[in-house]
């Protein structure tokens, strides 16, 4: 699946791309179906929410479930990212972040490079994050919140949170977030389970909790260029990859093979 003309400039320009109905219902129901018994199991790739049982992030699905070691070899995930990086990718990080209803914490506002600058020494930001909405994902199930345009400031200064929630992050103070919700305001992305969506490693985006009755479940494949492979190795290989081999497209039914 490759992107329009239109839909590369709107990317370049938010710095993020919704791609609605980029995979049907019963596929989301499929990989939504897998994850109980991974959220069951007592292993260190499963993050729990601070002071709760509930699943934040379950790292490495796709070398534990069959079904997601298809997704991330999927075309509509991995050729618009071939296409926006101009290369082949590796896959840099897989997980599928969850909230559950009413139990679902914050993600602070932050860039993804920061930490894999900071953590894993990644030289340049130009990976990409792929979401596939496993939930459907509305105004109070905490939907992404991105800051258009914001990408376009470069690496701004963070600070390490390690206290906020369960999950370490590098964080972005209120003074230089508040210059840039004046600039370039705040946007939501919402949609129905299969809604995919594309974001680059520089856009500051970040949730609110979950207080609705409603789960909100993102599964996330982090592909980055093979020539910006990282290059110090301080967190584990489950939540940060290490295999930098080009990945190969799969056919485009292959969720239903087998």
């Amino acid at each position: 699946m490759w992107l329009t003309d239109e839909q590369i400039e709107r990317f370049h320009h938010d710095g993020f791309l919704a791609l609605p109905g980029l995979f049907s219902s019963e596929d989301a129901a499929l990989l939504r179906a897998q994850l109980p018994a991974l959220y069951a199991e007592r292993r260190p790739e499963n993050w729990r929410e601070k002071d709760r049982e509930a699943v934040r992030t379950a790292f490495a699905l796709h070398r534990r479930n069959r079904v997601f070691g298809r997704l991330v070899c999927h075309p509509r995930l991995l050729e618009p990212a071939m296409q926006l990086c101009g290369s082949k990718v590796y896959l840099q990080q897989i997980k599928v972040n969850a909230k559950a209803a009413f139990a679902g914490d914050v993600w602070q506002w932050h860039q993804d490079f920061a930490t894999h600058h900071a953590e894993d020494g990644v030289p340049e930001p130009t990976a990409l994050n792929l979401h596939v909405f496993l939930d459907d994902v509305n105004d109070f199930n905490g939907p992404l919140m991105f800051i258009p345009g914001s990408h376009r400031h470069g690496l701004l200064g963070a600070a390490h949170d390690t206290a906020t929630t369960s999950y370490p992050l590098w964080t972005i103070d209120q003074a230089r977030l508040t210059r840039l919700v004046e600039e370039g305001g705040i946007v939501t992305v919402t949609g129905p389970a299969g809604t995919g969506l594309i974001f680059g490693d520089l856009i500051v985006h970040g949730s609110n909790g979950n207080m609705s009755p409603w789960p909100r479940t993102i599964f996330s494949a982090i592909a980055n260029p093979v020539n910006n492979a990282q290059v110090t190795f301080k967190r584990p290989d489950y939540i940060h990859e290490r295999v930098f081999t080009p990945v190969e497209c799969l056919p485009d039914d292959c969720l239903s093979c087998g």
